[in-house]
């Protein structure tokens, strides 16, 4: 293989990995201003909340705890792990090949 075409799938591979890292960096963030009880009227914490509702709308209500701050940790918290595991996965299978 020459190295620009191992160069060009390393970089797809650390593309792929950067961007299952921000999707859960966003998720990680909305559950910290969920327990810190951000103000939701502020339009950061609004753009934030709507970007993780919208990266764990298959994952959101799938828990059926009492407490909502358990529900939000849950079902956020299994998107963001999800989100890193197969980002990650796929980034290294790109970097093999």
């Amino acid at each position: 293989m020459s190295p620009r075409y191992r160069n060009g799938t390393n970089q797809a591979g650390t593309a792929i990995a950067i961007v299952a890292d921000v999707m859960a960096v966003i998720l990680g963030l909305w559950i910290l201003m969920y327990l810190l009880d951000a103000n939701q009227a502020n339009d950061f914490v609004q753009f934030v909340h709507d970007s993780a509702r919208w990266l764990a709308g298959w994952s959101h209500d799938l828990f059926t705890f009492d407490e909502e701050w358990a529900r939000v940790v849950a079902g956020y918290g299994l998107a963001a792990v999800v989100y890193l595991f197969v980002g990650h996965a796929i980034a290294n299978r790109v970097h093999r090949h």
